[in-house]
């Protein structure tokens, strides 16, 4: 690839060449900036009308669900705290390597290039699909379900170290106080086990087929099912997002723990089985023809509508989702419609939009076994309850609003008890 100079990041190389202490390291800082900018720099300004997307879902949530904010991914947290920065930070290592003469400018170019471009559309794609989660959450909220787990009250997007137990967890249960719904982000995903080491790379297989998100009716403490064909509860519905133009176009190669020794236990084997199964539907050839081309370590090309395919025959969920950005072509909505799969496309970032898919997920909510009433505060109580918290945190406790009401309830009937009038 030809380099030009002109304005570009190669005159602040060409100044660093030869400089040593503080005045190179800012001038490294100059060449990151300008690396990104000259790279990436005409997509950013749509990504940071994303960020101002999702982070006024994140308010909308708030007022309408009460809970304190959302916990995100610690790679998208940085994303979200400023696009331009969270990019350069993808650059330390390869801009010292430049300046050390460890790579050249050509080498610079393709690899950090590669790195900047590769994680502005990860991010892009993890934001909208949080967007997504968010917005119908919110929008559950406002049907009358409440958070009742975790009971910190933040709605978590993360999953970082939540598995060590051999359990997954859900991000969040929700309840109107008849029925309840179970919801996990990215899921499943590896697991702590203390089995065999087969059994733990089995797992590995989980992260090649991992839609963005499963719903269950009911409180589900964990889906995990050892034993289990799959070793997943059968999700009630699949939601998988397309932050993409032109998503119906891009494809992922199956490979890794797909193409590895395919021994292991029983339970993996029928597992494995009905993998080569659902792939040698998607993909119109014989199950021998996908075992063996497995076999061979060649891996498996997949357009994104055969992904989405495959996430609906392999688990089976009751209803199956799609939610893209932007318009679907007629063909891939047909294709997709005809495999069973509920295309909302075009929704941008309309929360409207999404009003039938939470039709679908308060469908999926399944009856509580035993009642538990909710109380909606008025205007007034929920300010005089946020200035309790609010005083409980200068001096130095934490706790989540539904402690906080019933230590005021309890100091209410201790008085009362003891005579004194209400006023």
């Amino acid at each position: 690839m030809s380099l030009s100079t002109t304005g570009s990041w190669l005159e602040v190389y060409r100044e660093i060449a030869g400089r040593r202490g503080r005045g190179a390291e800012q001038l490294l800082e100059e060449l990151k900036a300008r690396f990104v900018r000259e790279v990436v720099g005409s997509e950013l300004p749509r990504a940071a009308e994303w960020v101002s997307h999702l982070l006024s879902a994140e308010e909308r949530l708030g007022r309408v669900l009460g809970v304190k904010g959302v916990v995100y991914p610690k790679e998208l947290k940085s994303f979200l705290g400023g696009c331009e920065d969270h990019l350069r930070k993808k650059l330390f290592i390869y801009a010292h390597d430049l300046a050390r003469g460890r790579l050249t400018p050509d080498e610079f170019l393709e690899r950090a290039g590669a790195a900047v471009r590769t994680s502005l559309l990860t991010n892009n794609r993890s934001l909208y699909q949080s967007w997504v989660f968010i917005t119908l959450v919110a929008h559950l909220a406002e049907r009358g379900f409440r958070l009742i787990y975790p009971d910190d009250m933040y709605l978590h997007l993360e999953r970082s170290g939540r598995q060590r137990t051999g359990e997954i967890p859900p991000n969040a249960v929700l309840s109107d106080g008849y029925r309840a719904l179970s919801l996990f982000v990215e899921a499943p995903r590896p697991v702590g086990w203390e089995d065999t080491g087969d059994l733990a790379r089995a797992w590995k297989l989980y992260v090649a087929l991992r839609p963005d998100m499963l719903a269950y009716g009911g409180r589900v403490a964990s889906i995990v099912v050892p034993g289990g064909d799959p070793p997943v509860l059968r999700p009630d519905v699949v939601v998988e997002c397309k932050e993409l133009d032109d998503w119906y176009r891009r494809g992922r190669e199956l490979k890794g723990p797909v193409v590895g020794p395919l021994t292991a236990e029983e339970w993996r084997d029928r597992w494995i089985t009905g993998l080569y199964t659902g792939l040698a539907e998607v993909l119109n050839v014989q199950p021998s023809e996908v075992k063996a081309r497995l076999r061979e370590r060649r891996g498996l090309r997949l357009k994104d509508p055969q992904i989405v395919i495959l996430y609906k025959r392999f688990y089976e969920p009751r209803r199956m989702v799609l939610v893209t950005r932007a318009p679907t072509p007629p063909e891939v909505r047909r294709l997709l419609e005809e495999e069973g799969v509920e295309v909302y496309d075009e929704v941008g970032f309309s929360h409207e939009k999404l009003e039938g898919v939470v039709d679908i997920l308060e469908e999926a909510a399944s009856q509580e076994a035993l009642r538990a009433d909710f109380v909606e505060l008025t205007p007034a109580a929920k300010e005089l309850l946020r200035e309790a918290l609010e005083l409980l945190r200068r001096r130095g406790v934490e706790e989540p609003p539904p402690a906080v009401v019933e230590r005021a309830l309890k100091h209410l009937v201790s008085s009362l008890s003891s005579g004194e009038q209400p006023h």
